[in-house]
């Protein structure tokens, strides 16, 4: 099967079919994990379709989530046993068979704080949550979880406080590169015939009459517009769902509120522990997330009423998040220990509920117009379900019968993953790299792994480790620019490789080598290269400034001021 390669060639050839076109069934507008995986799923049924993402592929709520594929302990306490069941059927539909070669099992500890009753109710719960992971599936996806001691509990856990907990509970979950699973997910649809664009931004909705017929679209990176006509407009925008149907002038069945959603970012070494932890906060939980040599503390849950393009986290949900995890440990953390902070919009879906940790991660799918299907709320783990609900209606209004098939179609590199894993000691024999590098490369790119390792024969100086993000080979950066869709330095550090959250100075230093790699690729000048670099720069500068402010509007002013004039 085609790959979906991604390159500079086939996104700019996209843009122009794209345009040529006069026989396209669906064209999606946004390269989210929904939008990406609606795009797949039209695919799959047989049916013409198009894909364009204002942005990077994940640029927005899909790249910047707590990374777990799960069925939501606290949806469970709140009784929604029908959205933990489909999140559950969904976390081992992907381990087991679409992609078990970017969605991995990780453990999680649950410190119990009273004796007794709080056992039997968690340990409840927790069995009831591991029945529903495994029925209907042969063979189990998840060990069962277990019951700890206090000092059995200490001795998986040194860096948590004695008197903080009586025992515990241990339980697993599943975690992703949501960033990277989205990008998969594109490179599958155009494996299976989708045409898709990122840096391609919907700017206005094409109409006869009432019904929506297409979308004019900028081409940010040719500067150029387009008019692309489709039976079917998806608006899978997430946080901008209301944007984009305000382009018509029907009435909102539904609109989506902004939850903002902060993580911090650890090393390894600063927590002495064997597995993640699951902690109760007074509104809800927040998780320590064992991310390769980091940990991922997370997530806040508050309203965003700004522009969802400038989402920030500031200091004071710093603060809130060390102080939550600090209840627990016996070194307490300091924003010395921060390595880096992300801060992504949940979509959530509202009608009239002012609390955002109140309302629904379920999802909705209406046609606030003829020929326009928007899909909004939900969670990653379920995306694949929102995807075929906004598709079905689609192809309703098109009296298509195709039903979706994407539970039986494997992510590209998911063929043949196993195989290579098993022998991951022969293949880093066979071009001299430790087995570890392998095993990072393999967890990073499946059975497509060969593509980068074609890249090392072509030229043995991409085997070189990268200036300043040594964990990662230079053929990565190439790779990302020529197989990934990675037109900006920021598209490679912060969502292809993650260099910007897994270094110390957040990628500063791999900049310009990463910039001069990627020009080898998209043919970028020097000028271009000095450009590219200073953006990235000014862009962490900024986003240190944003952190060192207290609340939302005082971090995007502090921001604002120190970022780069944003490119048309």
């Amino acid at each position: 099967m085609r790959t979906g390669r991604l390159s500079p060639h086939d996104r700019d050839a996209a843009v122009a079919a794209l345009a040529e076109r006069d026989d396209l069934d669906i064209l999606v507008i946004g390269g989210g994990v929904v939008g990406a995986g609606a795009a797949l799923d039209a695919a799959t049924r047989g049916l013409r379709v198009g894909l364009v993402e204002a942005r990077d592929w994940a640029g927005g709520t899909s790249g910047n989530s707590s990374k777990l594929i799960h069925g939501g302990l606290r949806y469970l306490e709140m009784l929604d046993f029908g959205l933990v069941r489909e999140a559950l059927r969904e976390r081992s539909l992907l381990m087991r068979r679409l992609a078990p070669h970017l969605v991995q099992p990780v453990p999680f500890l649950y410190p119990l704080a009273h004796r007794g009753w709080e056992r039997v109710y968690a340990g409840a719960g927790l069995m009831l949550y591991d029945s529903m992971g495994s029925s209907g599936e042969p063979g189990r996806s998840m060990p069962r979880h277990r019951h700890l001691s206090r000092r059995e509990a200490l001795r998986a856990c040194p860096s948590l406080r004695p008197d903080a907990l009586t025992g515990a509970i241990q339980y697993h979950d599943a975690q992703v590169d949501d960033a990277r699973y989205t990008m998969f997910l594109v490179r599958t649809a155009v494996a299976h015939g989708a045409l898709a664009a990122n840096r391609v931004r919907a700017v206005d909705l094409l109409r006869d009459g009432d019904r929506v017929v297409g979308a004019r679209l900028h081409d940010t990176e040719h500067d150029r517009f387009l008019d692309v006509r489709a039976r079917q407009v998806v608006n899978a925008t997430g946080v901008w769902t209301d944007d984009v149907n305000r382009m018509t002038d029907a009435p909102e069945e539904f609109t989506v509120r902004a939850s903002k959603g902060v993580h911090l970012v650890v090393p390894e070494d600063r927590l002495r522990l064997s597995t993640g932890l699951i902690l109760r906060t007074a509104s809800s939980v927040l998780f320590v997330i064992p991310w390769e040599h980091h940990w991922i503390i997370g997530t806040t849950d508050t309203d965003w009423h700004l522009d969802p393009s400038r989402t920030v986290a500031t200091g004071g949900d710093i603060d809130y998040l060390l102080r939550e995890v600090n209840k627990v440990l016996l070194d307490p953390l300091t924003r010395d220990d921060v390595q880096a902070v992300y801060a992504g919009l949940r979509p959530l879906i509202s009608r009239g509920s002012k609390a955002t940790a109140k309302l629904s991660r379920e999802h909705a799918v209406a046609s606030p117009a003829p020929g326009l299907v928007t899909v909004a709320g939900g969670k990653f783990t379920t995306y694949r379900v929102m995807a075929a609900d906004a598709v079905d209606a689609a192809a309703r209004a098109m009296a298509v019968g195709a039903r979706s098939c994407t539970d039986q179609v494997p992510l590209v590199g998911a063929d043949g993953f196993t195989a290579l894993r098993n022998r991951r000691r022969e293949l880093a024999a066979a071009y001299g790299l430790h087995p570890r590098l392998l095993s990072h490369l393999l967890s990073r790119h499946g059975g497509l792994v060969d593509e980068v390792l074609s890249l090392l024969r072509a030229d043995p100086g991409l085997a070189r480790p990268l200036e300043g993000a040594e964990r990662h080979l230079r053929a990565e950066i190439h790779y990302a620019a020529s197989h990934e869709g990675a037109r900006r330095l920021d598209d490679v550090l912060t969502r292809r490789t993650r260099i910007s959250l897994h270094t110390r100075d957040r990628g500063t230093a791999a900049a310009r080598p990463a910039a001069e790699i990627m020009a080898e690729v998209l043919g970028w000048d020097g000028d271009r290269i000095d450009r590219e670099v200073e953006e990235y720069l000014r862009h962490i500068e900024a986003e240190h400034a944003a952190s060192e402010q207290l609340d939302d509007e005082s971090a995007v002013s502090a921001r604002e001021g120190l970022r780069p004039a944003a490119r048309v």
